[in-house]
């Protein structure tokens, strides 16, 4: 076995195969680059090794630079994650030339599988169900649309080395074909230095479902079950779990075996993913093979029990598989969310900047349940804008699927990050969406289920009762101890108005609090002729400055985050974000009194929605522009954005420039 390893990426991955080698005895070798000199996988590894400025291109992704980092530190072997160097089948020709183990794949089975368009031609020999579509190369935007044509609309446009979502495009008609083809060559090219593009049939409400392999050097090879990953935006997976609510055992068993056979086909012999888009019949098409470990690794890990990232590492070593397909049984579910950088109220556009706070749940297992949280990130820390956005992966796993994602919102519902914008509140409304729960998905789940973009679910019935206690008890115990630093608290003269109105929004709850700071607190309601109602008791050991309010709420457990404001708090809570002011009745008669300030207009300019690179300006001054039109493309996080106009007008200025680093809301222009 290896004595010490050297790992080829950065944040979470990195984070994640450190952990495996030091329980393995391996020590590990860390490698960063200028915007990661105080990066978490750095600080975790035994030893760790400058390679240069914070673009890819010019550290991670240059090959003389990992193998002059494993000279100088006497690594063995190198893993390279996923992404970057991982799927490059130069990289394990120059570590073999440098007597250096790669821990992945044979270089041929990367080039048979790598390539997307060689793959699918692969899969066709090895009799694996393939989509139609147009394997060949596509010289320009011209030949795309015809091929497109041939095709038939819908197309995806594909980058032949893409990944990630990266290089992807998906084309209902000429015009989206002609700008997408050139626009997936862009990012491919900036992503993978290599522009080749494909196009395929677009399978119609799609759902994509993929085969966990791993096999050995000595011919043995298996699939570990499934893991469905059709809640995806901009072809990038956002939630994935194991196994399908789609699949039955004869497909799974179908799929499993055709996704070995392809791999027996290129010599496999490490871990790798299968990929297939499903019908909601259940038929299945090959769509390509990843040839390196998935983002979405832990779910297989946690219904198989098998350490994905050890058996990599042995299998390198040129161990054996210790187990056949036989041995592998699927135990409970699991769900995993991608916690992203990025501003699910804008339309998901990237965010970047410090992590003042980064408070993840507790990890752990007990009774049947496991929280699991994969991440490279620390208070403190900075979201560049230089590589991809992810902050944390959120696994859980359950015996059941409604119990794995009643614990994945629970768990969403602790963690809490402050400083940066971030996906949390939309991935916990998609935990209570009822297709989500029903499991009937597919890849245009997010598209169709959320057509304006992200909007936080309004509270309803008895989670507005809910959230007024928590809003109740929080004033409540901020008042106390207000009390207690002035000294109010004794006397027969004090008297304090114990009536307290809470508006949530536009909707509002009368109620009164009592406990003097201690628990339990008891919350009484007003009924509609505002005598006392109902009381329910409120359990916390909250106290003012946390960031999330734990506790219990009559028989519901709840934790919701915490943000101080002006007469009370923003809650956020099961994909619910409110405003949440708390009044006594004589303040919300004169609050009800106060002018709404209006929000700036902002509608004859065109705004940067996130910090980033601008690519190009499509227009010019003078110039008249109908809605739709492409205004600007402005790049940030590896991803090319389009930005069009909202309604007709005529620019009557530009104030940016190809090449500019513009911070979010600057003015790019400006609309007569």
């Amino acid at each position: 076995m290896f004595k010490k390893i050297l790992i080829a990426n950065r944040g979470e991955i990195a984070c994640r195969i450190i952990k495996t080698a030091r329980k393995m005895g391996i020590n590990t070798v860390a490698v960063y680059s200028d915007a990661d000199r105080a990066a978490l996988h750095v600080q975790m590894a035994d030893e760790a090794v400058h390679i240069g400025p914070p673009a890819a291109s010019e550290s991670y992704l240059v090959i003389d630079k990992i193998i002059a980092a494993c000279k100088a530190t006497g690594a063995e072997a190198v893993h390279p994650g996923y992404g970057f160097l991982s799927e490059r089948e130069a990289f394990p020709v120059a570590l073999a030339k440098a007597g250096i183990v790669f821990i992945g794949p044979n270089p041929k089975a990367i080039a048979a599988m790598g390539d997307k368009i060689e793959s699918k031609k692969a899969a066709a020999r090895a009799k694996v169900s393939t989509v139609p579509g147009h394997l060949g190369e596509i010289a320009d935007a011209k030949q795309a649309v015809i091929i497109a044509g041939e095709v038939g609309y819908p197309v995806m446009i594909k980058a032949s080395a893409g990944g990630g979502g990266k290089g992807m495009r998906v084309a209902y008609n000429a015009a989206e074909c002609e700008e997408g083809f050139a626009l997936a060559r862009s990012e491919a090219k900036s992503s993978f230095g290599d522009d080749r593009i494909f196009i395929e049939k677009f399978i119609e409400n799609p759902r994509h479902i993929e085969i966990q392999v791993l096999g050995d050097k000595h011919g043995n090879v298996v699939y570990l079950g499934e893991r469905e990953c059709s809640i995806q935006r901009r072809n990038q997976k956002v939630i994935e779990e194991a196994p399908s609510p789609l699949l039955d055992e004869k497909t799974r068993r179908a799929m499993g075996e055709q996704a070995v056979a392809l791999s027996k086909a290129v010599g496999y012999d490490s871990a790798g993913t299968v990929e297939f888009v499903a019908g909601q019949d259940r038929s299945f098409f090959f769509l390509e093979m990843n040839t390196r470990l998935q983002v979405e690794h832990p779910v297989t890990e946690l219904i198989t029990g098998v350490d994905l990232v050890e058996q990599m590492i042995r299998v390198a070593a040129g161990e054996k598989l210790p187990f056949k397909q036989a041995d592998i049984k699927l135990n409970g579910w699991a769900v995993e969310s991608r916690i992203y950088a990025e501003d699910p109220y804008r339309n998901f556009l990237p965010s970047i900047g410090r992590l003042v706070k980064y408070r993840p749940p507790r990890e752990g297992s007990a009774g049947g349940l496991t929280v699991r949280n994969d991440t490279g990130v620390t208070e403190g820390g900075e979201i560049s804008m230089f590589y991809d956005p992810m902050i944390a992966k959120l696994v859980t796993h359950a015996p059941t699927r409604a119990e794995a994602i009643a614990l994945q919102a629970d768990a969403l519902d602790a963690f809490h990050i402050d400083g940066i914008q971030h996906n949390i509140p939309f991935l916990t409304s998609v935990m209570q969406h009822p297709r989500w729960k029903k499991g009937a998905i597919s890849t245009g789940f997010i598209k169709e289920e959320y057509p304006d973009g992200f909007i936080a679910r309004r509270a309803e019935g008895d989670e507005i009762d809910t959230l007024a206690a928590v809003a109740g008890v929080i004033d409540h115990q901020h008042n106390v101890r207000r009390r207690h630093i002035t000294q109010q608290m004794s006397g027969d003269a004090v008297r304090f108005a114990k009536r307290r109105v809470v508006r949530l929004g536009k909707e509002e709850r009368r109620l009164d609090v009592s406990g003097d700071g201690g628990v339990p607190f008891y919350v009484t309601f007003a009924g509609q002729d505002g005598q006392r109602g109902e009381t329910i008791e409120v359990v916390s050991t909250w106290q003012p400055g946390d960031p999330v309010w734990t506790g219990k709420v009559g028989d519901r457990e709840v934790s919701v985050q915490v943000k101080p404001m002006l007469n009370g708090a923003a809650l956020s809570w099961r994909g619910i974000t409110v405003p949440a002011r708390v009044y006594t009745e004589r303040e919300a008669e004169l609050a009800a009194l106060m002018p709404e300030k209006a929000a700036a207009d902002t509608s004859k300019l065109l705004l940067c929605p996130m910090p980033g690179l601008v690519k190009s300006i499509s227009v010019a001054v003078g110039q008249a522009v109908k809605a739709g039109d492409t205004l600007a493309v402005v790049e940030a996080m590896k991803m090319e954005n389009v930005l069009r106009a909202e309604r007709d007008g005529t620019v009557q200025k530009i104030n940016a420039k190809a090449g500019d680093s513009l911070a979010v809301d600057a003015v790019i222009m400006e609309f007569a």
